[in-house]
């Protein structure tokens, strides 16, 4: 019996020594993912939730941590929206890693064309991958509620589908080279003032045919890896931490299966963005981990919440390059991906006027090139936006290369002010300031005479105005929405010259987004809208301006006459912050989206309000007709077909917009809704195109509070074929037999009066 004892207690001690060897053994594969999260300790499960530092890719935004025992290796996420950011230089190592700076959101948005940005995704993706990362924090998808938000130039669009169809094209490219984007800010990070407290009040209405639309389509339609949650609060609670947020909408609803992380925010109530189904906390601190143990332990915080974001954390790896031992090279062809921000940064410009067929330019040898910024070029904007890029090609080295001289006494002028207005903001300049990106130069006054001996001696004068914004803050309405006293006294100044001179004025405008240009456009004979387009974007202007490419972008956001006409504006901070409720800054501490779904021209269409350029509008060196518009009923809503001809003298491709107008009766709407958007290949003189639109009945639907559900009301809905919603070429009806209706969930109430 003695014996049997000794027999069953070794079996046991065996078994022991079995199970921990088991233990031991166990590394991280994609099968075996629940068993891991069965065999982590708590304090690594609090570990993997939590960002932590890397040194695998230099000048990375942050990582997921590494657990070495189980296999499980650390991930490297890093921005940015129009290129991979991380440090071009490294320690001890005498080769350089820039990537390529591509266009910013509104000048890819602007080329409305899903699969031209469909392939900047993709060489984006291929720098991603070869530098050795697993998840490019791009793409930005909110809404330009203002065009004083200090981030609208990484975001595309006023307009909810314009943002889902880009996000989506430029998603299905990064990720077609097996890494993971993170779509940002979710939700409404709408201002950048205040963004980490200010509680934003939206309607729901608004927040779902708005503000969640264009996360919702992309999420559907290109399978996002992660989702970045915003700083700021969302109708009462911080987003990082809103349940009905992050796990009823985005998983219950639309089918979300990635991870959400954090925006990178300091320590907040980590129990309760884990409980919200906030995944990965970044960038990360160890007393994020310590408090995930302790609540565990105390029973604040449910192991059952934890291991479910642990899994989820754990399937993202296992998809990562660096959990499949990718051998990446830190070479990417950035030769090749200049050419394409090159050929993008074009197609984005939009031609805003062309008096007389002043550009394209013929015969011109000689420019006259006024405004710093031809000097000194601003390809992107700053902050976490900003790409440490290899060069940025200037108008001045554009035109160069273009064939086109620069009188050399303007050029020698503006290059030794630059030179000065740089060594004075470096001189300026406090150790340790937070200004991803370079500064921009103030702008310098010319005398007139000089102006008068530059008619004299060139055939054209060019001038260009720039703008710059980024993270952080928002823009101000004096001296950068509207032209500076230097600016408008030189416009006006080389306008009064060249046109008695019997020559052209030209205006470039480099900036991210919206300027005031109704008091002044009159002036010139020609502005191009370039945006901030890359690294290459002087090369690319000049492209433009000989001929050598045809714009074709159209505006993602409506030019207002004046700030003010924008009905946000009476709720966005302005620098009154002195207006307090309840001892809380209006604005500041919290906003009210008192203009409801009348954003953009959404409000400015419906009130026939005046503005200066139209949403979807752009000029062309050719012109377009468009014919047979016709609609046909499909199984879930309807297809609908318009031929466009290439009517001008000239190649060239054009944006056909379809907006929809409801049937009246029922929920109040605007006059009309962009619903589809499809662009013409390259179309020679007198070739023609048809383009197909599907639109589905939910697409039709708004979200009715009353029912809690979106409803596609039946009648008769007419389609309208426009090159702007006010250029409206064609139209055709479309009858819906039957009211459609798709229940949703009762979240995300406002907290406060909307009246």
């Amino acid at each position: 019996m003695k014996q049997q004892h000794v027999l069953a207690a070794t079996a046991l001690l065996f078994t022991c020594f079995a199970h921990r060897a088991n233990a031991q053994q166990l590394r991280l594969q994609p099968d075996n993912i629940d068993r891991i999260v069965q065999t982590m300790t708590l304090e690594e499960k609090a570990q993997l939730l939590v960002g932590g530092a890397q040194s695998l890719v230099p000048g990375a935004a942050g990582a997921t941590q590494a657990i070495t025992r189980l296999g499980i290796p650390q991930t490297i996420l890093s921005d940015g929206p129009a290129g991979l950011r991380i440090s071009p230089t490294r320690e001890n190592d005498s080769n350089t890693y820039y990537a390529t700076g591509f266009p910013v959101g509104t000048a890819l948005a602007s080329t409305w064309n899903t699969q031209l940005v469909e392939a900047v995704g993709k060489a984006i993706g291929e720098e991603v991958l070869q530098y050795g990362a697993d998840v490019l924090l791009a793409p930005g998808m909110n809404l330009h509620r203002s065009p004083l938000c200090g981030r609208n130039f990484e975001y595309y669009s006023e307009d909810p589908i314009v943002t889902g169809l880009i996000a989506t094209a430029y998603t299905k490219g990064v990720q077609s080279n097996g890494v993971g984007v993170s779509l940002k800010h979710f939700a409404v990070n709408s201002q950048e003032t205040n963004r980490m407290g200010v509680d934003e009040i939206v309607s729901q209405r608004a927040l779902r045919e708005l503000y969640l639309k264009g996360f919702e389509m992309t999420v559907k339609n290109a399978h996002p890896w992660t989702i970045m949650s915003s700083y700021n609060r969302l109708n009462g609670s911080f987003t990082q931490e809103s349940r009905e947020l992050l796990t009823t909408i985005l998983r219950d609803e639309w089918g979300f299966d990635g991870i959400v992380m954090t925006d990178w925010t300091g320590k907040r109530n980590t129990a309760a963005q884990i409980q919200a189904g906030n995944d990965l906390m970044e960038p990360g601190a160890p007393v994020q981990s310590e408090e995930i143990v302790a609540k565990v332990k105390s029973g604040e915080l449910a192991i059952a919440d934890v291991d479910l974001c642990v899994k989820r954390v754990l399937e993202y790896i296992v998809k990562t390059p660096r959990f499949k031992e990718y051998r990446y090279n830190n070479k990417p062809d950035l030769k090749a991906h200049a050419a394409i921000t090159r050929n993008t940064a074009t197609e984005g410009m939009v031609l805003l006027k062309n008096n007389n067929a002043t550009l394209p330019l013929k015969g011109v040898k000689k420019i006259a090139l006024f405004g710093i910024t031809s000097y000194d070029f601003i390809a992107g904007g700053t902050g976490s936006g900003d790409v440490n890029k290899p060069y940025t090609i200037d108008l001045r080295q554009g035109l160069n290369g273009a064939g086109l001289e620069v009188t050399q006494s303007l050029e020698d002028l503006y290059l030794k002010y630059k030179a000065y207005q740089e060594a004075r903001i470096a001189a300026d300049r406090r150790p340790g300031g937070w200004f991803w990106g370079k500064a921009v130069l103030p702008e310098m006054s010319v005398s007139r005479n000089t102006i008068n001996r530059q008619a004299q001696e060139a055939e054209v004068a060019v001038l260009t105005l720039g703008r710059q914004a980024g993270e952080g803050g928002d823009r101000k309405i004096d001296d950068d929405f509207n032209l500076t006293s230097v600016e408008r006294q030189l416009l006006q100044d080389l306008c009064d010259a060249f046109h008695a001179a019997g020559k052209p004025v030209i205006v470039i405008i480099n900036t991210g987004g919206v300027i005031e240009t109704a008091s002044w456009k009159a002036l010139p004979d020609a502005i191009l809208l370039a945006w901030q387009p890359g690294q290459e974007g002087g090369n690319s202007v000049a492209d433009v301006l000989t001929g050598k490419e045809n714009p074709s972008g159209k505006l993602t956001m409506t030019f207002p006459i004046a700030v003010m006409d924008h009905p946000s504006s009476l709720n966005f901070p302005l620098g009154n912050n002195d207006m307090r409720t309840n001892g809380k800054r209006k604005n500041v501490d919290y906003t009210l989206h008192q203009e409801d779904i009348y954003v953009g021209y959404r409000y400015f269409h419906t009130r026939n309000k005046e503005v200066s350029y139209p949403f979807g509008y752009g000029l062309s060196y050719t012109t377009f007709t468009y014919s047979k518009p016709a609609v046909k009923a499909t199984a879930d809503g309807f297809s609908a077909t318009i031929t466009v001809k290439n009517s001008g003298s000239v190649a060239g491709k054009e944006v056909v917009q379809l907006y929809v107008a409801a049937p009246e009766g029922g929920l109040e709407k605007p006059s009309c809704e962009l619903k589809s958007f499809a662009k013409t290949r390259l179309l020679q003189p007198g070739e023609q195109e048809t383009l197909t639109f599907k639109v589905s009945a939910y697409d039709l639907a708004s979200f009715d509070e009353a029912l809690q559900s979106w409803v596609s009301a039946k009648g008769k809905y007419t389609l309208q074929f426009g090159a702007s919603v006010e250029d409206i070429r064609a139209t055709a009806l479309y009858n819906l037999a039957r009211e459609g209706s798709w229940k949703a969930h009762d979240v995300l109430k406002p907290t406060m009066s909307l009246k």
